[in-house]
């Protein structure tokens, strides 16, 4: 333990400077993920024919083994950030977008014939009805894409992208216990915390659409 915090205490700035990294990608990732499998899953909301397109494509890609998809990467974008950020990307799409359609289809035929009512129009309905009430499913997919996108930015250290993994697998290499551990622990933490703290936003947003229905349905 006492070889532990030396070796934190000697290599302080350098640490942060990765857990900086490995934090920025995983956000990057993460939204620019958001970004783009929201609306695919609006799209697939559209049409069945093409949600069976679109979803059997982000499957295909979620299938691929994550070296095999960094691998795929270089020589089309290089090495380095760049290339496994846009894997991140890829890799992260399939949990968000089923979700978000799955919580399209899930809200009560009951709650769209109300704001009909109301005079909305299909816009209004998707904006103030649709999506507020598949919220909690569409958080439960961007949990799931957040903790892989942790566990991703450490393997594309691979490439050259940074991040905690350059101390992981440096550690392998050089066979030290500690170094290893330097840069676990830190992607442990954050993985935990992002599904703890997406956890809790995913129940609140269930207990909130919960107490909407009955209005929704009035």
């Amino acid at each position: 333990m006492q070889q532990l915090w030396t070796y934190i205490a000697d290599n302080r700035e350098q640490i942060l400077r990765l857990l900086g990294q490995h934090v920025e990608f995983s956000v990057l990732s993460v939204v620019l993920s958001i970004l783009i499998a929201v609306p695919l899953g609006l799209l697939c909301r559209a049409s069945r024919i093409l949600a069976q397109i679109l979803l059997n494509a982000v499957s295909l890609i979620y299938t691929i083994p994550t070296l095999a998809l960094f691998g795929l990467m270089i020589p089309l974008l290089g090495i380095g950030w760049v290339p496994a950020v846009a894997a991140i990307v890829l890799y992260t799409l399939l949990p968000i977008a089923q979700n978000t359609y799955t919580g399209l289809l899930a809200v009560p035929l009951d709650a769209r014939e109300a704001a009909r009512g109301m005079g909305m129009s299909a816009a209004q309905i998707l904006l103030r009805v649709e999506l507020p009430l598949a919220l909690s499913l569409i958080f439960a997919g961007i949990r799931v894409a957040a903790v892989n996108a942790v566990g991703m930015v450490t393997i594309a250290s691979f490439i050259g992208a940074g991040g905690l993994g350059d101390l992981i697998f440096r550690g392998i290499s050089t066979v030290s216990t500690v170094v290893v551990v330097t840069g676990s622990v830190p992607v442990l933490v954050m993985a935990i915390g992002a599904d703890i703290l997406l956890r809790r936003v995913e129940r609140a947003l269930a207990l909130r659409m919960g107490e909407q229905l009955p209005e929704g349905g009035a």
